[in-house]
C-alpha cells in the first residue's frame, strides 16, 4: 500500500465518539500529503472540531517513512517529532499509548482511488473512543 498513491489534497471528515460521557464530536477540513526531498510523506490536517457546544481550530502533522532499504520497503507513520504511531499497512494496527490502546485500520483500496478511510478504537484508563475518518478528492 504505497501512501505515493495519495500526494494531493484531500476533504476530511471524522466522527468521534466518547464512549466515557457519550458525547459526539465531528471534524471537517483539510488534509494533504506531500512527498518530501528526504522520501518521506508530510500529511498535514488543518480544519474545525466541533461538539454540541462549539467548536475550535485542530491540525496535525504526521510523517509516512519508508522502513530501512534490509526491509521489504514498507512505510511507517510517526508523528511529527519523528516518535514512531503505527505502521501504514491494510488491516488491523495498534499503538499502545501510555496503559490505553489504538487499534485501527487503514482502508485504501488497490486501485485509484476518490476515497480512503482510517478507524480507531481506543481503550484504557484514560481514552474510551472510536474515531472513523473518511478522506475524498476536492
Amino acid at each position: 500500500m504505497d501512501p505515493l498513491r495519495l500526494v494531493g489534497t484531500w476533504d476530511f471528515h471524522r466522527e468521534i465518539q466518547d464512549h466515557r460521557d457519550g458525547v459526539g464530536y465531528t471534524a471537517r477540513g483539510t488534509a494533504e500529503l506531500t512527498a518530501q526531498d528526504d522520501g518521506r510523506v508530510r500529511w498535514t490536517e488543518h480544519g474545525t472540531l466541533s461538539w454540541a457546544g462549539g467548536s475550535t481550530p485542530v491540525s496535525r502533522t504526521l510523517f509516512l517513512v519508508r522502513e530501512p532499504a534490509g526491509v521489504e520497503r514498507r512505510w511507517r507513520v510517526t508523528f511529527e517529532d519523528g516518535r514512531d504511531f503505527h505502521p501504514w499497512t491494510a488491516g488491523a494496527v495498534e499503538h499502545p499509548c501510555g496503559l490505553d490502546l489504538y487499534r485501527g485500520g487503514i482502508d485504501v483500496p488497490d486501485e485509484p482511488t476518490p476515497s480512503w478511510e482510517l478507524h480507531w478504537r481506543v481503550t484504557g484508563p484514560e481514552k474510551d473512543y472510536t474515531m472513523r475518518t473518511s478522506y475524498s478528492t476536492r
